[in-house]
């Protein structure tokens, strides 16, 4: 089974418009707006879901907003066990899609120390052979080290930990040994605090992670594709996807759901940066994440 957390969830309110325009008294108008799910674990959930690898998206929802994406969900068959919050709302976070790409994303409810002890119970009782997916940053109301004290809490336990987060965030957990880490490109580099200007460059860095503690290292780069770093100390490589990218969103959480999915299935690294690869393409390429038709294309 695999396990995703996300420490903040949302409500992604999609519009579409043309041309948009600032200044004071304008009005844009959309074409066309959506309400979906969002948070990094939970689009590793639907994507695994859609893969029809066995998952559990955990987290935390409040008030009317968190029970309309848990409906959201429930709709698309995707599995979650999420801790109700007694205060607050779930967020929604704006996102607009014109000539450029806009975010809004709003901050989430309070998460208190026993809402965090309820979360620590759930992972607690996952089995030896499970996966979880740890992704995205920590609301500011948490620790900054949580991702340290659920790996803590884990030890011993035979856990596969994916890591997908940014800065110490990510590094502080390498003292634990993940399974896998996937910062991209530009992440990389902030790591070292240096620019990543070529693919020996990112070999060395993607080195000196696994050196850290990192298992595996599996790297996104765009329009290069991606490489991995495996446990054995082999380097592979695939190239981008061809298409046309319309979509940012959800990218490299579909790229992470497709790797998971590819190893449970084959235990083969090299078939499973193939299908995250394929994933994450498929992702860009679609309003919105990957479907099984559109990944059917590129696999």
């Amino acid at each position: 089974m695999v396990y995703t957390v996300t420490f903040n969830p949302a409500l992604d309110y999609t519009l579409n418009t043309d041309n948009l325009k600032n200044g004071t008294g304008v009005i844009n108008r959309a074409k066309t707006a959506d309400l979906h799910y969002g948070g990094k674990g939970i689009n590793v959930s639907a994507v695994l879901t859609m893969l029809g690898v066995p998952n559990k998206a955990l987290g935390f929802v409040a008030g009317f907003t968190g029970r309309e994406l848990e409906s959201l969900l429930n709709a698309d068959n995707i599995n979650c066990d999420f801790i109700r919050l007694e205060q607050g709302q779930t967020r929604i976070n704006v996102k607009i899609k014109s000539d450029d790409e806009m975010e809004i994303n709003a901050p989430g409810p309070e998460i208190g120390d026993d809402d965090i002890e309820k979360l620590m119970s759930k992972l607690g009782k996952m089995d030896s052979g499970d996966f979880l997916v740890l992704s995205g940053s920590v609301p500011k109301n948490l620790p900054a080290d949580i991702y340290e004290q659920i790996l803590s809490k884990l030890e011993g336990k035979d856990i596969k930990v994916i890591v997908d987060a940014t800065g110490s965030l990510l590094t502080e957990t390498l003292k634990h040994k993940p399974f896998l880490i996937k910062p991209n490109r530009t992440e990389l580099g902030e790591i070292f605090n240096t620019e990543i200007k070529t693919g020996t460059d990112v070999d060395n860095y993607a080195a000196e992670l696994q050196r850290m503690g990192a298992q595996n290292v599996l790297v996104s780069l765009s329009k290069n594709g991606a490489m991995l770093l495996d446990e054995s100390g082999k380097i592979h490589r695939v190239s981008a996807i061809k298409g046309k990218r319309v979509n940012s969103v959800g990218c490299g959480d579909s790229m992470v759901a497709g790797f998971i999915a590819g190893y449970i299935n084959t235990n083969d690294f090299e078939y499973a940066l193939k299908l995250g690869n394929a994933c994450g393409g498929a992702t860009a390429f679609s309003e919105a994440l990957a479907s099984k038709e559109e990944l059917a294309k590129y696999i």
